[in-house]
């Protein structure tokens, strides 16, 4: 029994973690400051415009979507600096693949917003 009190313990702690995580980024990132005001907006849009069951889905994956990649892209910065403080040829195309990768999710992030309200606007 305390096998699967310490697993549940283990858990919580791991939620607590990511949890801190979260609002770290939150916190001391302004790229996703900037994304969680565009999500708040996008969610009140949502509402006024009453959009369907399937758009609010594709609508908060794809912000989570979005702010997901940022955390990552944020933790492979703060790697990258952690163990090579100066400039360097090769951290530096690390950094710029992970910044191409919240590009690329932010492109198809816009494309399906137009998509979804595009129609409701015009």
């Amino acid at each position: 029994m305390s096998k699967k009190e310490s697993f549940l313990v283990n858990r919580l702690k791991s939620v607590g973690y990511a949890f801190k995580g979260a609002v770290l980024l939150l916190k001391t990132e302004a790229s996703i400051k900037i994304q969680f005001v565009i999500a708040l907006l996008l969610t009140v849009a949502g509402f006024y415009f009453k959009i369907s069951t399937t758009e609010w889905t594709i609508q908060l994956l794809s912000i989570g979507l979005v702010m997901s990649v940022e955390g990552i892209n944020t933790a492979i910065e703060e790697i990258a600096d952690f163990m090579h403080p100066g400039q360097h040829k090769k951290i530096g195309f690390i950094k710029d693949i992970a910044a191409g990768a919240v590009f690329i999710a932010s492109i198809f992030t816009i494309i399906i917003g137009l998509i979804i309200y595009m129609p409701k606007i015009f």
